[in-house]
Formats: structure tokens, sequence, C-alpha cells
């Protein structure tokens, strides 16, 4: 017989209302706590392995899934504990190392106890499949010996300083019959404010949680419930929000692959267009030096109704209607600057979207090879083409437009560090030259009425005294510049003379090209803007031989 309170290991066990059968018994006389690897049904216990000593109240429980007192978190303390911990598991997901593949690490747990203290706990990669299956978010489990080990620094999703950790001798059970005297809380929560956020930014710390009023998603106002795309969410893997907290200013936030799906899930699926939005574990990040939050693996995404705390804002936004008035993009939307730098790196992100940013650059030179304008049909604005007898627009089939000249100019421009070719589209070039393309057209043509029909006005004067001046461009980079058809970029809009600001310091620079958090994307608008080519888009090849006479140049 062996002595008591001593484990010996065979290969498998089942346990049914406490009887024990054996795939693979060892040699001997067996005690019926010698489990290697077990499963428990009807209400017993989960084991993976067991390979120490364990006391005879143990022995009761493995028989019984009871155990007499428990644990609470703040009770732990570091290192092996044979101690009985009861819990509610809110939520579970998976830990990988992106940098090997995606390889799994673990499982990783959010665990609250009766008195309502939060903890994280962890499953290792070689344990998960014994657990992961008994695992569901919202029920109450006992979990009898552990390790508590000192929580990571980064990325930490509770208060508390020590991680519960499944070890050799763990024993995890269904808590099913809770005594009356025993409540667990459903959930807990960690909310910070605007102020929080911009002061953590980028430090890699405590995840917290955000509630707000949305305000665009995707780029498309409340105001008409907005569409979205599933294939495009989930080829781009993410969903752009823009929500307000109370009293704080509207912040961006990128809702990534789980949270991504469960946003357009809840959102498509609800009967009045979701207004509230809370999201759980935020990483607050710097995109382009402006505050944006990201979800992670670890967050949970609810709307209006969902939980008490949405339930609680929802209430508050209602009564206070004047806050929860609907607006335009424009109106929500901040544009980042970026350098001409920082905007080639957003570009070469795999991930890129559609989007507008600011650029402070110096004009450097305006191409002279190349024609400086088009004519547009006057209804769409789009480049008319020469027919028989007239000009016709290929997209509103009208085949007898009245043509309009419309700025279509390259120049070069140049910052501290990079330079690119800009192309100055409608409105922009007429922004920059104080003068309409249509009318440097008509009195040019008018001073030389012997041209024929078919010559191209160069460049006019109110275009080249803009070299050496420097502004603030509004820039937007499109789908031909992520291929790589398109070098240049579109200038949609003059918004301010300038000065070209110093060289940043490293430290200072916001954005680095191999950082593909801090550049999930930017402020996101519906194809606005003009088309000049007849197409989808106002921007051209740069011919590679016309280089500017500045700093670095930038391929796409």
């Amino acid at each position: 017989m062996f002595s008591e309170g001593v484990v010996r290991v065979v290969k498998r066990w089942k346990v049914w209302l406490g009887e024990l059968w054996s795939a693979d018994m060892c040699a001997g006389e067996a005690w019926p706590g010698e489990l290697c690897c077990g499963e428990v049904w009807l209400g017993e216990v989960w084991v993976e392995t067991i390979s120490m000593a364990m006391k005879s109240t143990t022995k009761s429980q493995l028989a019984t899934g009871k155990s007499s007192v428990a644990m609470y978190f703040n009770d732990i303390s570091p290192g092996l504990s044979e101690s009985q911990l009861r819990f509610r598991l809110i939520h579970f997901w998976e830990a990988k190392n992106i940098a090997k593949g995606g390889t799994l690490i673990g499982i990783e747990l959010l665990l609250i106890d009766e008195q309502g203290t939060v903890m994280q706990g962890f499953i290792s990669s070689y344990r998960a499949p014994t657990y992961r299956r008994h695992l569901k978010a919202g029920a109450t489990y006992t979990l009898q010996n552990f390790y508590a080990a000192t929580s990571k620094e980064i990325y930490r999703v509770a208060d508390q300083s020590l991680t519960v950790s499944f070890s050799n001798g763990s024993v995890l059970s269904p808590l099913d019959d809770i005594p009356v005297s025993v409540s667990f809380p459903p959930d807990r929560f960690r909310f910070h404010t605007h102020e929080d956020f911009q002061a953590n930014r980028g430090l890699r710390g405590d995840l917290y949680d955000v509630v707000g009023h949305l305000r665009l998603v995707n780029g498309q106002s409340l105001s008409d419930r907005p569409i979205l795309d599933e294939s495009e969410m989930i080829s781009m893997r993410h969903i752009l929000v823009h929500l307000q907290t109370k009293d704080g200013p509207v912040m961006k936030l990128y809702l990534w692959d789980q949270a991504a799906k469960d946003f357009y899930k809840k959102f498509t699926s609800s009967e009045d267009t979701p207004t509230v939005l809370l999201v759980t574990t935020v990483n607050p990040k710097t995109v382009a030096g402006n505050l944006a939050l990201s979800s992670m693996s670890s967050s949970r995404v609810f709307i209006d109704k969902d939980i008490q705390p949405t339930i609680d804002y929802f209430s508050w936004l209602s009564s206070n209607p004047e806050i929860g008035k609907q607006v335009n993009a424009d109106e929500v939307t901040r544009v980042e600057t970026m350098t001409i730098g920082q905007i080639f790196a957003y570009i070469k992100q795999e991930y890129a979207k559609e989007a507008s940013f600011n650029c402070i650059a110096t004009i450097g030179d305006v191409k002279h090879d190349s024609p400086w304008y088009y004519i547009s049909c006057g209804g769409c604005h789009t480049k008319a083409t020469r027919g028989p007898s007239s000009l016709m627009c290929a997209k509103c089939g009208n085949t007898n437009v009245s043509g309009e000249a419309k700025y279509r100019a390259e120049i070069s421009v140049y910052d501290s560090n990079d330079q690119a070719v800009f192309v100055l589209l409608g409105d922009a070039g007429s922004e920059l030259t104080g003068k309409q393309a249509a009318e440097l057209v008509a009195n040019y043509f008018e001073a030389n009425q012997e041209l024929s029909a078919g010559h191209q006005m160069p460049a006019p004067q109110a275009l080249i005294d803009t070299i050496g001046h420097t502004h603030k461009f509004r820039v937007k980079v499109s789908k031909l510049n992520f291929t790589g058809k398109v070098q240049s970029i579109t200038v949609t809009r003059i918004v301010s003379a300038e000065d070209l600001p110093p060289v940043p310091n490293p430290t200072e620079i916001p954005l680095a090209a191999e950082d593909e958090v801090a550049l999930p994307t930017a402020s996101v608008f519906d194809g606005s803007g003009f088309n000049a080519e007849g197409g989808t888009e106002g921007t051209s090849d740069m011919d590679e031989s016309q280089k500017a006479k500045r700093p670095k140049r930038h391929a796409c």
C-alpha cells in the first residue's frame, strides 16, 4: 500500500462519480489520487498532472470536487501553493509570439474572486490542451494547487502584482453549487480618461478600459447609419472609430482583429444605430504626434445596453441630447501633421488605407515639361476627352461638355529631411497661387490668339512665383500609392503658409517606419477631391528623371 498522501503517477485516468478507470495502469496497488492526465465529468475535476505529495484534503477533492476553505486573491503570496482559489472567469484569450509566426505562448485569463478582486491567470502552451475546452467566460471554478508569479510589467490587465499560473499539480473544478453566502461580481472595469491616456501613451504599461459615445465609424457620421464592409474589415484587419468620452475630446480608436469582428457583429446586428462603445484593455499610442487608442488581444467590446457601464453611459447620453448630436467627418476628424518621410513610411505599411494628412513643405520647383492644367467636365470635374466635334465626358456620358480648365500641376517639395513630388489638384492650385486656372488659361490664349487649339500653355508666372515658399499642404494618399504605380502625392488643400520646422531629434520623431502598430491608419475619408484622369485618382506617375535639388527623395 502507498503511504498516506503520496501520489504515484499513471499515464491517464478518467474520474467518473468517484470511480477510476485506467487505460494504462502502473504496476502495484493504485491509489485514487494517482493521476497524470485526466478528465472530469459530471461536476468533477480536470487535472493535468499530479507529481507531488498532497495532503489528505486534496484526495477528498479529487473524489468530490469540493474543498473546505478558499483563499482570497489578496492573500496570495509568491511561489507554489496547495491552497484552493475560487473565482469567476471573466475572459480568456490566446497569447502569441508574433515575431515567431504567431506561435502560441499560452492562454491568459482574467479572474475575479468573491471580494471583487481581479487577478490575471496564465496557462502555458503545453498545458493549454488539457484546460482550454473546459474554459467558459462567465463560469465559476475552483483551482487547487498553483504557482503565483510576479506579473509582467508591460500590458498588465489587472492591478494585482502577481499572476496565478497553472502548475504541475493544478486541479481545476467547475463550481456549480455556489453557497448562498458567496457571490461573484460579473466583471470589473478600470476606466481611464483622455488625460490619463494622454499621460501614458507609448509607455506600454497597464492596459485600461475606455467608454464613450461614437462620433465616426470608418470615417462615416452616425447621422446616416454607417455602412460597414465585412470583406474590407477582414482584409484590413481593423475598424477605425472616433470616440468621445464625457467632457473629453474626440479620440481615434483602432479595433483590431477579434475586436473588429466583435464590433462589426454587434454594430450590424443592432436594430438601432449604436451610440455608446466600451472597449477594455486598450493601448494608448502616439500616431503622428497625436493620441490614438488601439485594441489588444485581451480587448472586449460592448455597446449601448450590453452591460451596466454602457447602460449607465447610454442613460447619461440620453439625458444630455445636446452632447449626443451627430456631427460630420470634417468637424471631428483631426488630420495629423506628418513629415514627408512619415507619409512614405505610412504608405509602406501592409494595411495602410486611403487617408489624408497635413504636411509642411517648401516648394523647390515647378515641373515645366508636362501640362499644369487639364480641361474638365463642368459637372463632375473629370478630365474631358476630345470627340469628333466636341468634348465628351466618359463618366457622365455627356457628349457635348462645356470644358473648364482646372489645376493639375506637379511641384517638387522638400522638408528638413526628405523630398517628394506633390500634385496640385483643382482648388488647391488656386488656393496656392490666388488665381483660377480657367482665368489664367483664358488670359493666355486671348493674348496669343495666333496659337493653334492644340497648343499647351506653359506654367504661368503665378505658379512659378510660389517656388521657395513654405506651406502646410493637405495631402491624400491613395490605392495607387500603395501599389507603387503612383509615386506622387495629391494635394487637395493649402491649409496655411508656414515656416519649415527644425529637424526633430530621434526621440521626438513620433512615427517609425517599422512600427506597424503606431501606423495602423490615418484620417480616413470616403473618396473626396477631384478626378483629373477620368478614372478614380488625381495623381500621376512621376518621371524618375525629375529630381528635386533638395534632400533625399523617397520612392513609394
